[in-house]
């Protein structure tokens, strides 16, 4: 992780874009779905009245980032759902494949004030980098 950051934004031409960090592959995940959230709102003040349970699989580590947080984009739109935190979240690697189970907790978007909308998660400029004991995600949404 870099230093006690759970993430951070850079500057970016037309969307935002961000690193999560994590001392494993799920913590990083959970930190960069914080992220994407706080483009929207301030999460810190969403309330956790709700989970929701997530799950994806893939080969790759991107492609498992790409699934988690487009479901939760989908979440957004379909249910109006905001993030609070990510209560709990697994990934493990059997066979060749990666298996995320996850369970985000957070609250009804119509009680907060909402900025910026997520369209969808791209790959564009996306990384996974796992590194001495540290994890580091980056993702660029559109906005």
């Amino acid at each position: 992780m870099e230093g006690d950051r759970r993430f951070e934004f850079f500057p970016h031409t037309a969307d935002a874009k961000f690193r999560a960090y994590g001392k494993s592959l799920g913590e990083a995940f959970a930190n960069a779905a914080l992220a994407l959230f706080e483009i929207m709102t301030d999460t810190s003040a969403v309330k956790p009245a709700m989970k929701k349970k997530l799950r994806a699989k893939a080969e790759r580590p991107e492609t498992l980032l790409y699934d988690f947080l487009e479901s939760l984009v989908i979440l957004i739109d379909t249910d109006n759902f905001l993030l609070h935190d990510v209560e709990r979240i697994e990934i493990k690697k059997k066979g060749g494949m990666l298996s995320l189970h996850a369970v985000a907790v957070g609250d009804d978007a119509a009680e907060y004030s909402v900025g910026t909308a997520i369209k969808a998660i791209t790959y564009n400029d996306m990384l996974v980098e796992e590194k001495d004991g540290k994890v580091m995600v980056q993702v660029v949404p559109d906005l």
